[in-house]
C-alpha cells in the first residue's frame, strides 16, 4: 500500500482522486470489496454497475456519509480522513445528488450560500455571493437567476443550482449521481458543455450513469463495479457498450430492442378530450385525445410532472377525470364507485405503475401475495364460493416467478427483500399473465439492471405480438423509440405532436418534449 502512496506522489501529476483497497460491509452484505481505482486529475471519468454492484456506497464513502471499514482515500497525492461530508468539502470535493439537496422557497442564492454564509451579518455575504456567482456562470454557462426561488425552476436549473453550489465550495472534484434522469435531451446536451468546460478549467468529474450511450459521449475513461467489486477500468475510446454491458453483467447483452413490425388491429383504447384538475384547481391534463389499436405500443415521451403519470392514473382508476375512454368501444367510468382499479381490471386493462413500491406492490407481503394483490377474487384463485386458497396463489406465483425470472425464487421472501429489478418483474408478471386487453406500463425499467431491462423489453413486445394494445410511459426516449410502433409528446398537461420512431429523432422529440412545436415556426 505505501508503495502505491509513494508511486502516486512521484507521478509528475497525482491522480485527483486515489482509492486503496477500500472496503465496507454492512452486516453480512459486502458493499464494497478491496476498490482501488485512480482518477486522473482534469478528466470526467464514469462509473457503471448494476443496481447492488457498490457505486453509490463507493460515492458516499468519498462523500464522507460512509466511512470505509478499511482503506485510504488520496486527493492530489495526500492522504485524507474523510468522516463526514464537511471533510469532503474541504477537501475539494462537491457532489450532485440525483434527488437534489434544495430548500423550495429559498432563492438561488440563498441555496448557495446556505451553510457557508461567512459571519453574522448576511448582506456581506450575499453580496459577495452574487458576484462570485455571475462570474461562475459567465465561466461555465451556469447562467441562472440568483433571485429566482427554487420552486419556480424546472429541473434543468435546479441542477445547474446544485452544480453551483459546490463550485461556490471551491470544489475541484466534482461527483455527479445520475446527472441525465430528469433532463430533455437539450438539457443533457447543454451538461455535457458545462462538464467539458469544467474539464478544460482543470475540474475532475465522476460521472455515474446507467446509459452506455452516455458514458460513450462524455467520458475519458470508465470504471465497471459488479457486485461489489471493480471488474475493470477501460479508456472510453478504446471499448464500445456491448463490452461494457458485458462487463456489467457477466455475460452477452442485447442492448437493442429486436421486434417485427407490428400489425395493428381494432382501437383497443379511445380516449376524447379528457382533463384533470388537481385538488389545488391545477389543470393536470388537457383536452387528451388518443387512441392504441390492438397489437401496438403507443409511447409517451415527456420531462416527468408533464402529465403523462396523471393520464396513468385516470386509466388505472386512480384519479377522477372528465372526458370520454372507451374500452373495446364501451365507455368506462371516469368517476364515482366505477371508476376504480377493480373495475378497470373487469374490463381488460393491467397496470404496470411508474411508482411500484408504492402503488404496485406492498412491500411488507410476500411476493406471493403481491401476485395476487388486485386478482385475489379471481375464480381461478377460489377453494369454493366463500375462501380463496392459498395453496392455489403459491403454485400460480411459483410459476410466474419462474417464468419472469425471480431472483431468489422463493415466493414466501418479504417482497421488501427482492431488488429494484425483482420487485418489477412481480408486478409485470402479475399484470402481463393476466392476458389483458390494454396494459398500461409507466417507467417500466426505472431502477432496473441492464440484464433485466433486456428482459422486459422482451416481455413488452411479446405481449404486443400476442395482439395486446400496450401504452409506454417513460422518460428514458431511448426506450420510446425502441419499444413503440408510435410516439406522442405530452408537455404541461397537452400533447405536443404525434411521430413515428423511423421518421424521427431524439433531437425533434426533445424540442416537444420542451414545448416547442417546430410544426408552428
Amino acid at each position: 500500500m505505501n508503495e502505491k502512496i509513494k508511486g502516486g506522489r512521484h507521478n509528475s501529476v497525482a491522480p485527483s482522486i486515489e482509492l486503496i483497497n477500500i472496503s465496507k460491509a454492512f452486516g453480512a452484505v459486502k458493499a464494497n470489496s478491496n476498490i482501488s481505482m485512480q482518477i486522473a486529475q482534469g478528466s470526467i471519468h464514469g462509473i457503471i454497475g448494476e443496481n447492488g454492484a457498490g457505486k453509490s456506497t463507493l460515492m458516499s464513502i468519498l462523500y464522507g456519509f460512509y466511512k470505509a471499514d478499511k482503506g485510504d482515500i488520496l486527493i492530489d497525492g495526500s492522504k485524507v480522513n474523510i468522516t463526514d461530508s464537511k471533510d469532503a468539502i474541504n477537501a475539494g470535493i462537491g457532489m450532485v445528488f440525483q434527488h437534489f439537496k434544495l430548500v423550495e422557497n429559498f432563492t438561488v442564492l440563498e441555496n448557495v450560500i446556505l451553510g457557508v454564509e461567512g459571519g453574522q451579518l448576511l448582506a456581506p455575504s450575499i453580496s459577495k455571493a452574487r458576484k462570485d456567482l455571475r462570474a461562475l456562470a459567465k465561466e461555465y454557462e451556469l447562467n441562472v437567476d440568483p433571485d429566482a426561488t427554487i420552486d419556480s425552476l424546472g429541473v434543468g436549473l435546479r441542477q445547474r443550482v446544485e452544480i453551483l453550489k459546490a463550485l461556490y465550495r471551491k470544489a475541484r472534484i466534482l461527483i455527479l449521481d445520475e446527472p441525465t434522469g430528469v433532463l430533455t435531451p437539450a438539457e443533457a446536451d447543454h451538461l455535457f458543455r458545462i462538464l467539458n468546460n469544467l474539464k478544460k478549467e482543470g475540474k475532475t468529474i465522476v460521472f455515474i450513469t446507467h446509459k452506455l450511450r452516455e458514458v460513450m459521449e462524455i467520458t475519458d475513461t470508465v470504471s465497471v463495479m459488479r457486485q461489489g467489486e471493480m471488474t475493470a477500468t477501460v479508456k472510453t475510446s478504446e471499448t464500445s457498450p456491448s463490452s461494457l454491458a458485458e462487463l456489467m453483467v457477466g455475460r452477452k447483452v442485447l442492448l437493442r430492442v429486436e421486434k417485427q413490425t407490428s400489425a395493428p388491429g381494432n382501437t383497443t383504447l379511445e380516449i376524447n378530450n379528457l382533463n384533470v384538475i388537481d385538488n389545488q384547481g391545477v389543470q393536470r391534463l388537457e383536452d387528451i385525445s388518443l387512441s392504441v389499436r390492438a397489437g401496438e405500443i403507443l409511447g409517451i415521451a415527456g420531462v416527468a410532472g408533464n402529465g403523462q403519470s396523471e393520464l396513468l392514473e385516470v386509466l388505472g382508476g386512480i384519479t377522477e377525470a372528465s372526458g370520454s375512454i372507451k374500452i373495446n368501444g364501451k365507455e368506462i367510468a371516469l368517476r364515482g364507485n366505477e371508476a376504480n382499479g377493480q373495475s378497470r381490471r373487469l374490463q381488460g386493462i393491467a397496470h404496470v405503475p411508474e411508482d411500484r413500491q408504492h402503488l404496485g406492490l406492498i412491500m411488507e407481503f410476500e411476493a406471493w401475495e403481491n401476485i395476487a394483490l388486485g386478482y385475489h377474487n379471481s375464480e381461478d384463485y377460489q377453494q369454493n364460493r366463500f375462501l380463496m386458497s392459498n395453496a392455489k396463489i403459491k403454485t400460480d406465483a411459483i410459476r410466474k416467478m419462474e417464468q419472469f425470472d425471480v431472483r431468489p425464487n422463493n415466493v414466501t421472501l418479504s417482497t421488501k427483500g427482492f431488488s429494484g429489478g425483482n420487485q418489477q418483474k412481480l408486478v409485470l408478471s402479475r399484470e402481463i399473465e393476466r392476458n389483458p386487453d390494454l396494459l398500461l406500463v409507466g417507467q417500466p425499467t426505472r431502477g432496473v439492471d441492464i440484464g433485466a431491462i433486456e428482459f422486459i423489453h422482451q416481455q413488452l413486445i411479446r405481449l404486443r405480438d400476442a395482439g395486446k394494445a400496450i401504452l409506454l410511459v417513460s422518460v428514458e426516449l431511448e426506450e420510446i423509440m425502441s419499444l413503440s410502433d408510435r410516439i406522442m409528446v405530452m408537455f404541461d398537461g397537452k400533447i405536443m405532436g404525434e411521430k413515428t420512431p423511423t421518421e424521427t429523432n431524439e433531437k425533434e422529440l426533445g424540442l416537444l418534449m420542451a414545448g416547442i412545436n417546430g410544426d408552428t415556426n
